[in-house]
């Protein structure tokens, strides 16, 4: 999609907010290059102070971006154009962020076993000196029954003790998961083609 725009895009600083291999990993295959840098932002927003689920995930999003935002420019590395993103996962208008502990993260696997779960993710794309564009992305998960064998197995592994909604999808998670219904990326933290279509319309005119 951006293959008209990233002789453009490709001379500007774009940087993301995160610290993630697997989030820049997307924009490194499509050829667009981007810097991590990971927020500082404590993330300690109260998701009962918003009325959505999105609403909360794109503030979350947002404060990341504008934490890196500011500490560039302090730098003397002021970047072109931030983007940030924050993903939840959601199951009976419940929200499941990365687990407090093994047990916390065997609750919620019980709960996601057998059943859909919807991936929220909230993006902010931010243009030095505009005002930032922001937007949530929105995948379901259908997940496999789980015994109680398999997901102790699974969290002995360590890799849902760092992940929303206690799953990689991308990893050994990806193995209870039977299918999805919208964008795999999204899942993984970073919707891509979403953000692909912001940056052709602020910069293919």
């Amino acid at each position: 999609m951006l293959e008209p725009l990233l002789h453009i895009l490709n001379e500007k600083k774009i940087v993301l907010a995160s610290g993630a291999p697997n989030k820049k990993q997307f924009f490194d295959n499509i050829g667009l290059k981007v810097e991590g840098c990971a927020s500082t932002f404590e993330e300690d927003l109260d998701p009962s102070n918003f009325k959505t689920f999105a609403e909360f995930v794109e503030e979350t999003a947002l404060q990341k971006v504008l934490e890196v935002e500011e500490r560039l420019k302090r730098e003397n590395r002021a970047a072109d154009l931030v983007i940030g993103a924050d993903t939840m996962v959601t199951i009976d208008n419940q929200m499941f962020g990365k687990p407090k502990d093994v047990e916390d993260a065997i609750k919620t696997l019980k709960r996601l076993s057998g059943k859909s779960n919807v991936v929220l993710t909230g993006v902010v794309v931010k243009p030095r000196g505009k005002d930032p564009i922001k937007f949530t992305q929105s995948t379901e998960v259908f997940f496999d029954a789980m015994t109680d064998a398999q997901i102790r197995g699974y969290v002995a592994t360590k890799e849902p003790m760092r992940m929303a909604g206690s799953y990689a999808i991308q990893g050994k998670g990806g193995s209870f998961v039977k299918r999805i219904e919208g964008d795999y990326s999204n899942v993984i933290g970073m919707p891509v083609n979403a953000v692909c279509r912001v940056l052709t319309q602020l910069y293919g005119n």
